[in-house]
């Protein structure tokens, strides 16, 4: 099945249920229902199991301001960071040195920075919005990172030899992005072209006991059907490769080998 328009899985959906054909999903109250009725269907899905298509590369904004050097923030499109990276090149002039940031809970965060002597010409004592004084240290590329708030993203050095201040085009991230459904007739929900027929089949078999309080051994089959294949499935570039789930997390990761 081709990628479809909510318009169209709308009509899909009410042709088989014998109601009126419609133009837009705001032609009647019950094509209006049905859209609904997708849109629930779709986060549903979305949100019953950690979809690969979901994951992307960004990076994170810089601060930029040199009270805060090595603040940084998430994206709000980013719901799950898995892993930070920076260029911790050791002059302007050598190559590209990407490594892996080690992530630490604000308490370990915490310990490791207030073991640095403040008082010290590599140390920069930074006060985060919170009024907490930071022990940065800044003629060394950042090593740990940590989260306050689960918005902003704090390391805990940069080397001002470099760069005054953390720099966006110097970080690889790697995370889960959030997703959005708009009740348009143009709108494609943003899936994986395998995914529409499951989308549609459980549309459908939530449409007719929703809205017609009876259930149809058919759709319900084919619901059944495409859930099963969902879960078998072999997506285009891992091939059906899975790996454990261990739970959802928040959008900074709690841990350092992610």
């Amino acid at each position: 099945m081709a990628k479809m328009t909510l318009l169209e899985m709308t009509q899909d959906i009410l042709s088989d249920m014998d109601s009126d054909e419609i133009n837009s999903i705001n032609d009647s109250v019950e094509s209006l229902q049905v859209a609904q009725i997708i849109k629930s269907t779709y986060y549903n899905i979305i949100d019953g199991r950690d979809y690969d298509f979901l994951y992307e590369f960004f990076q994170v904004d810089s601060n930029a301001s040199s009270s805060t050097p090595t603040h940084m923030k998430l994206p709000e499109t980013i719901i799950d960071l898995k892993w930070i990276k920076y260029n911790c090149k050791e002059t302007v002039a050598s190559k590209n040195k990407y490594l892996k940031i080690i992530y630490k809970t604000p308490e370990d965060f915490m310990e490791i920075i207030d073991k640095r002597d403040s008082t010290k010409s590599n140390v920069t004592v930074v006060t985060d919005a919170t009024g907490i004084t930071l022990n940065i240290i800044n003629d060394k590329a950042p090593e740990y990172f940590t989260s306050f708030d689960d918005e902003y993203i704090v390391f805990d050095s940069y080397d001002s030899g470099i760069d005054t201040v953390l720099q966006k085009s110097k970080t690889q991230c790697h995370g889960k992005r959030s997703v959005t459904f708009t009740l348009s007739d143009t709108f494609t929900p943003d899936l994986p072209v395998q995914m529409f027929t499951y989308l549609l089949a459980e549309a459908k078999s939530v449409a007719f006991v929703t809205l017609k309080q009876m259930a149809n051994a058919k759709v319900e089959q084919m619901s059944v059907s495409q859930k099963r294949r969902m879960s078998q499935d072999a997506w285009r570039i891992k091939k059906g490769i899975h790996y454990p789930n261990y739970g959802r997390v928040s959008r900074v990761k709690k841990g350092p080998n992610y």
